[in-house]
Order: structure tokens, then C-alpha cells, then sequence
């Protein structure tokens, strides 16, 4: 389905990946997910209760196409601040991987000066591949 690209001699990156080459059948493009719930209520104000939902929802978009999270090759965060994802890595990390598992894209973060909804946090978009 899809590979992981490794140049010879890179260090294996943690969390992600640096290239996937994916084929496949369908190509699914999840559009910039929040960290609010299916009714559209932030329930969290922190930023790792927002990555959490946020990861939720792309789980469950990617579950109506018949995906999950092995399918995903690549992921772009947008987050309204550095310090706040820096402080969190952990915590990120083991979110991350209880909803996700051990599936890393390859993936960006960019920091950004706001979302459009005004309390959100992160914002994260997804292309998959099955």
C-alpha cells in the first residue's frame, strides 16, 4: 500500500515521516480538522484536549471511507503556537499514538496566527491512501 522513504544514512525520524510513496485504489483527502466535537462545541480549551479531538475526527472521517490510521501518508498541523506544541510533545506523542497508533505520515507543523474558528488551537489535514 505505501512505503516509508528512508535516504541512506538519515537518521530515522520520531512521530513521522520524511516521505511516503504510496498506490493504492482511492486517494482520500480530509479536510482541516479542529479540535471540536461532531455537534461543533469545543470541549476542550488546552491544546492537547484539542489535538486529541481533533485527531478523533480525522479518525472518524477517515473510518467512513473504510481507512484508518495505517492508510494515512501525510498530515499537515496548523498550530496558533510553537511554544504550546514544544511544551507538549509528550503528551502530544502518547495522544498521538493511543489514537493513532504507530502510523506516521509524513507530516508538517506550521505555525500560523490564528485558525478560523476562533478558539481553536491546531488544525490538522490528512491525505490517505487505500
Amino acid at each position: 500500500m505505501h512505503n516509508i522513504l528512508l535516504p541512506a544514512g538519515w537518521p530515522r525520524p520520531k512521530g513521522y515521516a520524511n516521505a511516503v510513496h504510496a498506490q493504492g485504489q482511492s486517494v482520500i483527502f480530509c479536510g482541516g480538522q479542529i479540535g471540536w466535537t461532531e455537534n461543533q462545541r469545543f470541549e476542550c480549551l488546552d491544546f492537547v484536549g484539542q489535538v486529541r479531538q481533533a485527531l478523533k475526527n480525522i479518525l472518524s472521517v477517515l473510518e467512513t471511507a473504510g481507512a484508518g490510521p495505517e492508510h494515512m501518508t501525510r498530515m499537515t498541523w496548523y498550530i496558533t503556537n510553537r511554544q504550546s506544541y514544544l511544551d507538549n510533545l509528550l503528551e502530544i506523542g502518547e495522544t498521538y499514538r493511543a489514537i493513532m497508533g504507530k502510523n506516521f505520515p509524513a507530516m508538517s507543523v506550521v505555525e500560523v496566527s490564528a485558525l478560523l474558528e476562533e478558539q481553536a488551537l491546531v488544525e490538522i489535514e490528512v491525505t490517505a491512501m487505500k
